[in-house]
């Protein structure tokens, strides 16, 4: 694996530090994993239009109140 050095600010590396799972782990560990976490997190563009779609919806139809959900799947509200 080839390895290069980056800048990063003093602030940057101690918060860093705060995502270390083990004592041990490279920052290139860390920083793999936050990468990993902020992909998982991204939305793709049909996930989006799914989204618009169902605002639109919501927006023409409006919503169900919680009550007749909750009545429908006989469940009770407290």
């Amino acid at each position: 694996m080839d390895k290069t050095t980056i800048q990063v600010s003093g602030e940057t590396l101690d918060r860093l530090k705060n995502f270390k799972q083990h004592e041990k782990d490279s920052y290139d560990v860390v920083l793999n994993i936050l990468l990993d976490e902020a992909e998982d997190e991204i939305l793709s563009n049909e996930e989006i239009e799914e989204l618009q779609e169902i605002l639109e919806e919501v927006k023409r139809e409006g919503t169900i109140p919680i009550e007749q959900v909750a009545k429908e799947f006989g469940i009770e509200l407290r």
